[in-house]
């Protein structure tokens, strides 16, 4: 089936804050991004690796197929007062100069590809030595949390985004293989859990701007879901209330953050 994240656009600006402090600490601590780098980011949706890593000091260009979603991008960049540059375009076909990153980057994006050909054109932006970053930061489904109620909800109303995306474990090993047949070396990943809090209202916006809800059903389909969300988290509420002494309900939502990067050789000499 076919998604589109600008029908979203806005509840994906406000409700998807984006990768964590900590992944940013630990790719810069550990040489993978350097603060005066020149950086693509692919996939850039409203602009959250662009615009972190912008904050740290790279100098940033960020791509996406969408009007909608780069709109809020640079809304927010703005805001922010980051000078990144976005740009409308295809993972797959830049249009960009040879050899002109130290860094392409994609974060939360690298499945919608046709990732054979995103490996290629990465290989072909990097200058010699430089970096491919893929990143992830996905919630975590477990036997009767909050993610996976919230997932069996999904399925009722789009079994097919469920049966691709449902109950994943926030790993993919599938980027290794592409990042070693496009030919790049050195290829080293990391991870790590962290729980995410949330109020009842922004767990569902940031549903809302989900692949499987707003980014796919039509919009009378988005609001029964929302509807049947919000009753779903008010029965939690309750039970929780019921259980234990708590003057706020909130949500604390486990997540992985998983990163994968690779050099590109440098020619023989």
């Amino acid at each position: 089936m076919e998604y589109d994240f600008g029908l979203t656009a806005q509840d994906y600006a406000k409700h998807r804050a984006g990768f964590p402090n900590e992944f940013f600490d630990r790719v810069f601590a550990g040489g993978i991004v350097k603060p005066n780098a020149s950086l693509l980011d692919l996939g850039t949706g409203t602009g959250t690796l662009a615009r972190g890593f912008a904050a740290r000091g790279c100098s940033v260009i960020g791509m996406d197929i969408s009007a909608q979603l780069l709109e809020q991008a640079k809304d927010l960049s703005l805001q922010q007062g980051l000078g990144v540059e976005f740009r409308l375009g295809k993972a797959e076909e830049t249009g960009l100069p040879d050899e002109a990153f130290d860094v392409v980057s994609a974060g939360q994006c690298w499945h919608w590809f046709d990732r054979p050909r995103a490996a290629q054109e990465v290989k072909r932006l990097l200058k010699p030595s430089g970096t491919v970053l893929i990143a992830h930061f996905d919630w975590l489904p477990l036997p009767g949390n909050v993610v996976d109620r919230t997932e069996k909800l999904i399925q009722t109303f789009n079994p097919k985004w469920y049966e691709r995306f449902g109950n994943k474990n926030g790993s993919y090993p599938d980027w290794f293989s592409d990042l070693r047949e496009a030919g790049f070396e050195d290829v080293t990943s990391f991870s790590f859990d962290m729980d995410v809090p949330y109020t009842a209202e922004a767990w569902r916006g940031r549903i809302r701007a989900s692949a499987g809800v707003g980014g796919s059903l039509s919009v009378e389909e988005v609001m029964r879901f929302d509807s049947e969300l919000k009753q779903l988290l008010e029965g939690m509420q309750q039970a929780q209330a019921e259980s234990e002494a708590r003057v706020r309900f909130a949500l604390f939502v486990p997540h992985c953050v998983f990163v994968i990067h690779a050099r590109k050789s440098k020619p023989n000499n």
